[in-house]
């Protein structure tokens, strides 16, 4: 099901909706992030009771990522992906005014496990919409998640900065990007979403079900590709500007700028992987990105200084840019299962990935030292080198 001709105007206004989707997602969260300190004080809640409760939203994911291919074969990922955003518009909105740290953790919790259903679909449709386009699309998907990212927290700042009361903000944005959300909906590809698959290229119809065993390998692969690019990313997220405030002894303006190379780069990356996804191939890029990451960050972390840990950062967030996008287009065409259930396990163990990551390094920048701890980072570049060649070649592969 790819289309060899002029793209017709329905499947662009597809490819636009599931673009709307995945800015939608981004920013509603987003929105809420510069004003927590707002809700912190409002509750009047400790560092620890406000880190308890925003640990929610991770839990919540991970207790219903494992129902979204379940309820994409009932609902379809179009209608999953519209509807779950009206719904975590709503959760963000009521987590911003809750009046008591049980309602903010349970609206986090909600709001999490949304967030992961979401998640699935919009990959899920978005893959769909690819696999018409017959070249890749999905990175520029994700490229539009950074955007909306930051689109949401300079939203909030904003809003911080003119006073505007919490519950107007989050309740203004909620409707907006609810009614955008809506408005996606009804642009999405019609029909069940196992409608556009070739039998014989995702299901195993044309030569029987794959051995139970390589399910497994296949799938554990692309969970442990996955993790890497969660610890790649977390890097720059939790641990880019205590590196360098403590170990290069950077100022605090300066010491931000880690997490915006990084972030700066895999935006970039992403905006402009699908071209070089279709010109090379996924196997080739992601392997290729793997070699970028071990070599930024081994660069970074063996001359230690600003510059140097600055453009290892980038050139990390340039490779891991097309690495989940790939991992998800790859899982999502496992032979032998279900529409939507290899794109659901390998979105979970991803999760746990980005669970696992800051612990991890903590322990570890505690037991020697946060430079030697950022190493996992080269350890992740390494075994996406190795493990990359499990991805398909290309976007029209089978």
């Amino acid at each position: 099901m790819t289309t060899t001709g002029p793209i017709s105007p329905p499947l662009r206004r597809a490819r636009a909706a599931v673009a709307a989707c995945f800015l939608t997602n981004a920013v509603l969260y987003a929105a809420l992030v510069p004003r927590l300190p707002e809700v912190k004080d409002r509750l009047d809640l400790t560092n620890a009771s406000l880190g308890a409760a925003l640990a929610a939203l991770p839990l919540g994911a991970l207790l219903a990522a494992l129902s979204s291919a379940a309820l994409i074969r009932r609902l379809g990922s179009g209608r999953l992906a519209s509807g779950g955003l009206v719904a975590l518009a709503v959760a963000i909105w009521a987590a911003g005014v809750a009046p008591s740290w049980a309602l903010l953790a349970g609206a986090l919790l909600v709001a999490g496990a949304l967030d992961a259903v979401v998640d699935v679909a919009q990959n899920a449709h978005g893959l769909r919409v690819q696999r018409h386009y017959g070249r890749s699309i999905l990175n520029t998907f994700h490229g539009v998640w950074s955007i909306g990212a930051v689109t949401g927290g300079l939203l909030g700042s904003a809003a911080a900065g003119l006073g505007v009361p919490l519950a107007v903000h989050l309740g203004v944005t909620a409707v907006v990007f609810a009614g955008v959300a809506l408005l996606a909906g009804r642009a999405m590809l019609p029909g069940p979403d196992e409608a556009d698959r070739d039998p014989a290229a995702d299901t195993g119809a044309a030569t029987g079900p794959p051995p139970r065993r390589g399910l497994v390998l296949g799938m554990a692969a692309l969970g442990v590709l996955a993790a890497c690019g969660a610890f790649v990313e977390d890097a720059g997220s939790s641990w880019s500007a205590l590196y360098l405030r403590t170990e290069l002894d950077a100022g605090a303006a300066t010491a931000g700028l880690g997490f915006v190379a990084l972030s700066v780069a895999m935006t970039v990356g992403r905006l402009t992987g699908d071209r070089v996804v279709d010109r090379f191939g996924q196997r080739r890029v992601a392997r290729g990105g793997g070699a970028l990451i071990a070599a930024g960050m081994g660069l970074a972390l063996a001359v230690p200084s600003v510059a140097t840990t600055l453009v290892g950062f980038a050139l990390a967030g340039l490779g891991v840019a097309t690495l989940v996008p790939a991992v998800y287009a790859a899982a999502d065409a496992l032979p032998g299962l279900r529409p939507g259930t290899g794109l659901t396990l390998v979105n979970w163990l991803l999760r746990i990935g980005f669970l696992a990551s800051p612990p991890l390094v903590g322990v570890l920048a505690d037991a020697v030292s946060l430079r030697a701890a950022l190493l996992t980072v080269v350890a992740a570049g390494l075994v996406t080198l190795v493990l990359g060649r499990v991805l398909r070649r290309s976007v029209a592969a089978g």
